[in-house]
């Protein structure tokens, strides 16, 4: 796998908001998340969102942040094998059952969601988001707007 993939559904998809994910593939081991992070801190790179999967030997870190191609580009020289994925971030109301809503809207419209995660403001204060990785995008942008959800792009996140 080369450094920096693009998701081949990144390709396909055109005129979305999609959010570009870099995911980075990392030994589960003392200080590699800190070496990683202090790679990006050290070129300037904001961190917008993050999730880190792990199992016993590797972890995956999934990231949004303020300039994918400085931070593919810093990934790169650092030797980390990373992927870029489209996923929808999309405003979560702050009242009970603002998930269950956005969850409702896309299980109608029979978009599987494969994993999620979420922020807490983007650079907005008093908002929250969930990132969606769906295969459907367009789809899944297309209904969460129709039902009335924001969505947001890199710029707002």
């Amino acid at each position: 796998m080369k450094a920096c993939d693009t998701d081949s559904e990144a390709v396909k998809e055109e005129k979305t908001m999609a959010i570009k994910q870099i995911s980075v593939f990392l030994e589960n081991k003392p200080g590699k998340l800190d070496a990683m992070t202090k790679a990006l801190a050290d070129a300037g790179i904001t961190l917008r969102a993050l999730s880190l999967a792990e199992t016993k030997d590797f972890g995956i870190v999934r990231m949004i942040v303020d300039d994918v191609f400085d931070t593919a580009t810093v990934l790169k020289e650092h030797d980390y094998i990373a992927t870029l994925t489209p996923v929808v971030a999309v405003m979560i109301p702050d009242e009970v059952g603002g998930l269950n809503g956005v969850l409702t809207v896309l299980t109608k419209a029979s978009v599987n969601l494969e994993y999620m995660y979420a922020t807490l403001a983007g650079k907005q204060t008093g908002n929250a988001y969930m990132i969606l990785r769906v295969e459907q995008v367009k789809k899944a942008e297309e209904v969460l707007r129709a039902a009335g959800y924001r969505l947001a792009d890199e710029g707002v996140i």
